[in-house]
């Protein structure tokens, strides 16, 4: 038997089951042909073109100005996990004990250390195709594995009680779903998160929420999983909503017993999340900052509303529009079989930036794209003006 080709090259074999996320491969080209003179458009990564409140970075300043650089505890600063216990009761009316928080570097650091406390090896994490991608190669690393499956758009794109109860193994662990969803943007209602807890209690597992979007939602109400159900757990992040994208510093909420496993992997893998970027969290809640952040959930309500109708005549279908995060995910099959070469010839030949719907798994991804609203509405006019001149060609 021939070896892995990875192990040859001397990299382990988990490396090599690791695959790229091809939006930062077009993000390398676009910005390589940026620095050669091309004006381009970017709606492939998810970051909007908000800088972080005025009020955050402020108290980050304050902070280090006042010598608070050193390590915090492993999980975060007491105070900073009150704040956020504080933050649910308000917006939530749910009571979470402060001890049930867990900082980390990231949403994605939340999700490692999720992985390395509760994923054996051999066993699977559920989860939607379409999905963010990232998510199944947390549970590789730890010799677990992500298990997709598909989810249409008369699903909304969302795993359903039915998909738990087909498809739940007797090695699955846990399912992990998103609202709102990358690339998505659907949002699960309470009703249809509790009978997902139900399922999952059913087959005596565990139900993971990426909330991390929570916040920007467009067609009502923020919610949470914690108001329908206390044993499931959170994944959260300051990146989205509060504007904090390059500070990493992210959330998890816990079942208190899980707390001293996940407290004993931070100090190992992390040793804390990063100080500044707590100090500067502390202010994310003050009613200053909650303002700007309003504010701005309406600029990017308005630029949704504006992609809704201008990408149909295009010959781009939506058959669903987002009710929340800043993407809109559309069928583009009228043009295309193959969303990496498609969106790598609409960057080359009209420089607007696009994601593949090869990044979000398998299920009808070559059909599919992403257009993130992620920059003002003259640009989204400017980008949808250039693809519909590239079209009509």
């Amino acid at each position: 038997m021939s070896a892995d080709p990875s192990v040859l090259r001397g990299n382990s074999a988990r490396a090599g089951q690791v695959r790229p996320f091809q939006v930062m491969a077009i993000l390398a080209e676009a910005q390589a042909l940026q620095a050669a003179g091309r004006d381009i458009i970017h709606l492939e990564v998810g970051e909007p073109d908000f800088p972080t409140p005025e009020p955050m970075i402020d108290a980050a300043v304050a902070a280090m100005r006042a010598g608070k650089t050193g390590y915090t505890p492993a999980l975060g600063l007491p105070q900073l996990r009150r704040k956020l216990a504080d933050y649910y009761r308000q917006r939530f009316a749910v009571d979470i004990s402060p001890q049930r928080f867990v900082l980390a570097p990231g949403a994605s650091g939340a999700l490692l250390l999720l992985s390395a406390a509760r994923l054996d090896i051999g066993q699977k994490l559920l989860l939607a195709d379409p999905g963010y991608p990232c998510n199944r190669n947390f549970a590789r690393v730890f010799e677990a594995h992500g298990q997709l499956v598909p989810c249409g758009a008369d699903k909304r794109y969302q795993l359903t009680p039915a998909d738990i109860q087909t498809h739940w193994t007797e090695s699955t662990k846990a399912a992990l779903v998103a609202s709102p969803a990358n690339p998505t943007g659907t949002v699960l209602s309470p009703d249809e998160l509790s009978a997902l807890a139900q399922a999952v209690k059913a087959q005596q597992g565990e139900l993971w929420v990426d909330e991390i979007y929570q916040g920007l939602n467009y067609t009502g109400a923020a919610q949470t999983v914690l108001s329908v159900d206390d044993d499931a757990v959170v994944l959260n992040s300051f990146s989205k909503f509060f504007g904090m994208t390059g500070w990493r510093l992210g959330w998890a909420v816990v079942p208190e017993s899980w707390v001293p496993a996940l407290d004993t992997l931070a100090q190992n893998l992390f040793l804390a999340p990063p100080t500044p970027a707590q100090y500067a969290a502390l202010a994310a809640f003050e009613p200053e900052t909650m303002a700007i952040l309003e504010q701005r959930r309406q600029e990017l309500a308005r630029r949704r509303d504006y992609l809704l109708q201008a990408l149909p005549p295009l010959g781009f279908e939506i058959p669903v529009a987002p009710d929340g995060a800043f993407y809109i995910y559309a069928d583009a099959s009228r043009f295309t079989d193959d969303s990496l070469s498609f969106c790598s010839r609409v960057l080359q030949e009209t420089g607007v930036a696009i994601t593949p719907g090869v990044d979000f798994g398998d299920y009808q991804a070559g059909t599919h794209v992403r257009f993130a609203f992620t920059t003002g509405l003259e640009r989204l006019q400017e980008a949808v003006a250039r693809l519909q001149q590239w079209l009509g060609k």
